[in-house]
């Protein structure tokens, strides 16, 4: 097994699947460092990758339709984080920019070996598919409810005006 296997058997989302398929999985997946300060990702630019956090903290930043920059969560490596996993579904803009809180280390994969991977390994595929599609499902009931509060405080404002 190489290194990134190892480190891809720490996520626990990763746990069921087969030691040859994880291995495979592995050879798709380039390790990636950056400084404390950077960023990883960036809002409004295409995105065609997908990060596991292996080390550090980083912030998930989005900006107010004013451009103010806001911090909407920190991830950080003790929870096996994965981020940017919607550019492997569609390849569109980046919805935040993900910054490096600390010095932090991931693995990466991009839509083209995703997709060969998903070819060459289906049954695994769709495994991870279905992880993939959890996390996104999770992220939109999370936005909505803010959409809601965001929403209520609006009408709280007029009628209170």
């Amino acid at each position: 097994m190489s290194g990134i296997s190892d480190q891809l058997k720490q996520f626990p989302f990763l746990a069921g699947i087969d030691p040859a398929e994880l291995e495979a999985l592995s050879e798709m997946l380039s390790q990636g460092h950056f400084e404390a300060g950077t960023d990883i990702i960036t809002e409004g630019e295409t995105g065609v990758d997908m990060y596991l956090l292996t080390d550090g903290t980083v912030d998930i930043i989005r900006k107010t339709v004013f451009g103010d920059s806001y911090v909407c969560a920190t991830l950080d490596s003790s929870n096996h984080c994965v981020f940017g996993e919607m550019a492997l579904i569609d390849s569109d803009v980046r919805s935040a920019t993900v910054h490096a809180k600390t010095a932090c280390s991931v693995l990466k994969i991009d839509k083209a070996s995703f997709d060969r991977y998903l070819d060459v390994h289906p049954k695994t595929g769709i495994i991870l598919l279905k992880l993939i599609s959890t996390n996104l499902v999770r992220n939109l009931r999370e936005e909505n409810n803010n959409l809601k509060l965001v929403y209520q405080a609006l009408i709280d404002e007029i009628e209170n005006s």
